[in-house]
């Protein structure tokens, strides 16, 4: 059945437990560990309202390694790594339910501290909406500083080593391999590896500059990301009888491949005109300039084919993940669906914003890149 959905578990143990409590409070234990050793370089965030700009530690890669050679260390001396597919419930409440006791603390911080620290997003006098979109921009206790933390290492390595678990819970029960299953392991790894490699790009988005940290972004980074980004490889554990030939494979590789390679090459590009739009490698591109100073806007190269070439590709390896699973069941079609609702909601948004900021200037860019997200659609 395509929609089928298999009844939810009645009992509380089903959902909680001490054993998935202390793994997950360990893994966020032993990440802030990492993120806290003095390895990597000091990048500066964007200048704050009141002009300082925040120190953050570049080490997520680093990060990255460590986890993966503790992965291997544990498959070696034979820990049941199963043991998070058995529990993936359990692990995802607790996940859920930590994101909600440190909002709280955070929010409870936000309001003794200075005004100068709090979000505009969140500073509308409502405590609800307040919590949930983050009432302080940046919280940190010392320099530990909680958004960037949790947006780049506990949720996205841990979506990686889930991933990993799922290819112990396969081995556990059947001797074959899995071409679908290592597909997406590894489309989704090095997904995860370009992100944390260019881990500096995050400081510009609007979730680091603009966004408070509250429930939806702790939610989302430490819940929503590792237990729904991973259903592909969940289902492909409890579907062992579909698996790719290797023509299927060969395509779905090469559609992956199409699909990073427009989302990298957009990146470096727009990532290089905002540190240096004069940097004579650039200088082919074309821009218009905006009443905002050391501001302009992109009209040329993967900026003049589409306002957003960046989602464009980030949707294409979406896609590609999403095959791996054939087309018995819409579950691992979820997040192809979820985040194309999402990519196209954020480029609404940043429509608005960017209206607003650049006025006439980006009327005249709109004019010239006329498609959004899709070339010729949309």
């Amino acid at each position: 059945d395509l929609v089928f959905v298999p009844p939810l578990p009645k009992t509380l143990d089903a959902y909680f437990n001490v054993n998935a409590a202390l793994v997950f409070l360990g893994w966020f234990a032993f990440q802030a560990l990492i993120y806290m050793l003095p390895i990597g370089r000091l990048a500066d965030g964007v200048p704050l309202r009141d002009g300082r700009m925040l120190k953050y530690r570049m080490n997520g890669f680093f990060a990255f390694v460590v986890s993966l050679v503790a992965f291997g260390a544990a498959y070696h001396y034979k820990v049941p790594l199963h043991w998070v597919y058995d529990n993936y419930l359990q692990l995802a409440s607790t996940a859920t339910a930590f994101s909600f006791v440190m909002a709280v603390l955070l929010y409870i911080k936000a309001r003794r501290g200075p005004k100068s620290a709090l979000s505009t997003v969140g500073n509308s006098g409502n405590v609800v909406y307040d919590f949930f979109m983050g009432h302080e921009l940046n919280p940190r206790i010392g320099s530990f500083d909680f958004k960037f933390f949790c947006e780049m290492r506990p949720g996205l390595i841990g979506w990686v080593m889930i991933n990993l678990c799922m290819i112990a819970k396969h081995y556990t029960e059947h001797d074959q391999p899995s071409t679908a299953l290592y597909c997406v392991t590894v489309f989704q790894a090095l997904y995860i590896a370009d992100a944390l490699w260019f881990e500096d790009a995050i400081l510009t988005t609007n979730d680091m500059t603009t966004e408070g940290f509250g429930f939806m972004l702790a939610f989302g980074d430490l819940a929503w990301v590792p237990f729904t980004y991973t259903l592909q490889a969940r289902y492909l554990v409890d579907h062992p009888e579909h698996d790719l030939t290797t023509v299927q494979a060969a395509l779905i590789v090469l559609l992956k491949l199409l699909g990073y390679w427009i989302f990298r090459a957009s990146n470096s590009q727009k990532n290089a005109f905002r540190r240096n739009p004069y940097d004579p490698k650039l200088q082919r591109l074309e821009s218009i300039p905006t009443n905002v100073t050391n501001k302009n806007l992109l009209v040329s190269g993967w900026w003049g084919l589409v306002r957003h070439p960046n989602y464009l590709g980030d949707l294409i390896m979406a896609l590609a993940w999403c095959l791996t699973c054939g087309f018995n069941h819409i579950v691992p079609y979820f997040y192809i669906i979820y985040f194309t609702i999402l990519l196209i909601h954020r480029e609404r948004r940043d429509h608005h914003i960017c209206q607003k900021k650049y006025g006439a200037a980006w009327d005249k860019y709109c004019e010239r890149v006329k498609y959004r997200i899709f070339p010729y659609i949309y």
